[in-house]
């Protein structure tokens, strides 16, 4: 779900930074061969995370939900040249496909794929992060937060994809909702952190930009 109106959408990419080519081709193909092509970041939320990322210069960046590889290549955009970004996804089908743009990209070789569940590759990870992207499951959101929260250095940035959920998290919740439910939780966590500073923008389906200020 996007919150802005079509208009204002197709005017704010006509209004940011050109898609890059490589990205181009990625979107392109996401869009022919896979089942939920919707799942991509995109044009405009792929320039957003870039553009923080440039301004963030993350040496280590943790993502959670890789799925075509879109979002990492945008935040490998900022990445330190000495620096890393590992990303996780559980869908062993799109291995491939992933390593075949981040091959093609510059940043080859600084990005690690990781496959399987989240909750048991993120405990192994031996290192801190400067900037984290989670756009997975969504009934985990809460168990990813409790997970990263002591692998984040001071100054970091959790960014979190969907957190407004097409409108589901200002609405009644149906009694099997987990998803909402678990994204209704995880805001609150978010917002009343002492640790962080958050705020949401209305952006595609909602974006939190978490910082950790202690």
């Amino acid at each position: 779900m996007d919150i802005l109106p079509d208009k204002i959408n197709e005017y704010v990419e006509k209004h940011s930074q050109v898609e890059p080519e490589l990205l181009q081709k990625l979107n392109r193909e996401t869009w022919q061969k896979m089942i939920a092509p919707r799942m991509l970041s995109g044009h405009f939320q792929g320039r957003v995370l870039s553009i923080l990322s440039k301004l963030i210069k993350p040496k280590n960046i943790l993502e959670i939900g890789t799925y075509t590889g879109y979002s990492a290549l945008c935040l490998a955009e900022g990445m330190q040249e000495n620096g890393e970004l590992h990303t996780i996804d559980i869908n062993e089908e799109l291995v491939d496909f992933q390593r075949k743009y981040f091959d093609a990209s510059i940043y080859g070789k600084q990005i690690f794929q990781h496959l399987g569940n989240a909750l048991e590759i993120i405990p192994s990870l031996d290192k801190t992060f400067d900037f984290v992207f989670i756009d997975a499951d969504k009934s985990n959101y809460p168990n990813y937060f409790d997970l990263i929260l002591p692998k984040l250095n001071k100054g970091a940035v959790i960014l979190s994809d969907n957190v407004l959920w097409s409108g589901k998290v200002v609405e009644k919740v149906k009694d099997d909702d987990i998803d909402t439910k678990a994204l209704l939780q995880y805001n609150k966590l978010l917002n009343e952190q002492p640790m962080l500073e958050t705020v949401i923008l209305p952006i595609r389906d909602g974006l939190s930009i978490s910082r950790v200020i202690g």
